[in-house]
């Protein structure tokens, strides 16, 4: 299991500060070319550090406030709501909010080769501070990594750090004019919504109204895009990510349930042994 500590410590944070340390051997691993060390939330930072140095590559996101970054004594950086910059073995980093300011942060701690393959492609100039910008759906993938981090079960380790990986991409291309994307498609950006948020309860008017459409229009969509109605395509989201939880969480079909929204375990047997063909136990017990 990982090793969570929430705790208080005003000399960083007036607030409880959150960080989850890998305990789980890495040869049960199946991704060995990349790994998640620790991942932290620094809500309210107040610490300055000077001339920090750091064994593993880090990525750190700042979703509130300003202040500096910088490398090896050169120019300062300026730091605001939406910035990433990176740390990493092998120089010295001054870093933290502005005097009398506070910071939102959150840190992502890795190891592994495929790094150096970031470095080495499209992950260019680390020294320098980027700014990426808030959104709603990155929020909800970084939510979602610290869950499958605080898991600590083999297969979802190894999801979190593909999702930061693909995380840390799309951050990047926001950064690059001269390689970033075209305007998204409005309905990919809708698909990705519903994706991140199939660990809660799905709420269609407050969706629709976060991304300013009719409900009829999202219906319309979704079954375009899908095949499928638009609760018919949630609940097979929702469903295969239970088959997932089922085969590599020790969580009972019960905390399955609560954990993917469902309020009603025995209305998610049900649907579950719809699409799949058998229960949720008996999927667990024989495959």
């Amino acid at each position: 299991m990982p090793v969570m500590t929430t705790y208080m410590d005003y000399t960083i944070s007036s607030k409880p500060i959150r960080i989850i340390d890998r305990s789980t051997d890495s040869s049960k691993l199946n991704v060995k070319s990349l790994s998640i060390v620790s991942v932290g939330h620094l809500p309210n930072r107040t610490l300055y550090r000077r001339n920090a140095r750091f064994k593993h590559h880090a990525i750190v996101y700042i979703a509130g406030g300003t202040g500096t970054y910088r490398v090896q004594g050169a120019e300062k950086q300026q730091v605001r709501k939406g910035s990433l910059f990176l740390f990493f073995p092998g120089a010295a980093f001054d870093y933290g909010p502005a005097p009398d300011e506070t910071w939102d942060e959150f840190y992502f701690t890795l190891e592994g080769s495929r790094i150096q393959e970031w470095l080495d492609t499209w992950l260019t100039a680390p020294e320098l501070v980027r700014q990426v910008g808030t959104d709603d759906a990155q929020q909800s993938k970084i939510d979602r990594i610290f869950a499958l981090m605080e898991s600590g079960e083999p297969g979802n380790l190894d999801r979190a750090a593909l999702l930061l990986e693909s995380l840390l991409y799309e951050f990047f291309l926001s950064s690059e004019p001269r390689l970033k994307a075209p305007s998204p498609d409005p309905l990919a950006k809708l698909l990705d919504d519903i994706s991140a948020s199939i660990n809660q309860p799905f709420e269609a008017a407050e969706f629709c109204e976060r991304h300013h459409i009719s409900l009829s229009t999202l219906r319309r969509m979704i079954h375009r895009a899908t095949g499928y109605s638009l609760h018919e395509y949630i609940h097979r989201l929702k469903v295969s990510e239970a088959k997932n939880m089922l085969l590599n969480t020790h969580q009972t079909v019960k905390e399955t349930a609560a954990s993917l929204g469902f309020k009603d375990v025995f209305y998610f047997s049900r649907l579950f042994k719809k699409y799949v063909g058998v229960s949720p136990q008996h999927y667990r017990s024989n495959i």
